[in-house]
């Protein structure tokens, strides 16, 4: 089933929160991920990771998001294991150097910090 698409003008709450969540998600580097929750806050939406699960949901046709950089906060894929998706979404992963030992991400190792990835300005 398509997408529909944003309406034209103004935006709603829930648009505005979307367009955050996807920005944010965008931000995440090659070979890092981040949880739900952790996308969320960066976003400003505090203990709100169900946000940006609905926000996954509601991407836009065509709009690149690296969503398979997005797992929840056990270091897991969200998705259904054996399904395609979750496949596709460890493949992805794994392409980009991320690996999995019983099923998990290491979030000490592979884990995006935005704060102390900043660069240093002198």
């Amino acid at each position: 089933m398509p997408k529909k698409p944003l309406p034209a003008g103004p935006k709603t709450a829930t648009e505005i929160a979307f367009e955050r969540i996807w920005i944010t998600i965008e931000r995440i580097p090659h070979g890092r991920v981040a949880t739900y929750g952790q996308i969320a806050e960066v976003a400003g939406y505090v203990r709100r990771p169900r946000l940006t699960a609905q926000a996954l949901r509601q991407m836009p046709d065509g709009r690149e998001i690296p969503w398979f950089r997005v797992i929840n906060a056990q270091g897991r894929i969200a998705i259904p294991a054996n399904s395609r998706g979750h496949r596709e979404q460890q493949r992805r992963l794994e392409a980009e150097g991320v690996s999995f030992e019983k099923g998990r991400v290491d979030l000490a190792r592979f884990r995006w910090r935005p704060r102390s990835e900043a660069p240093v300005v002198d």
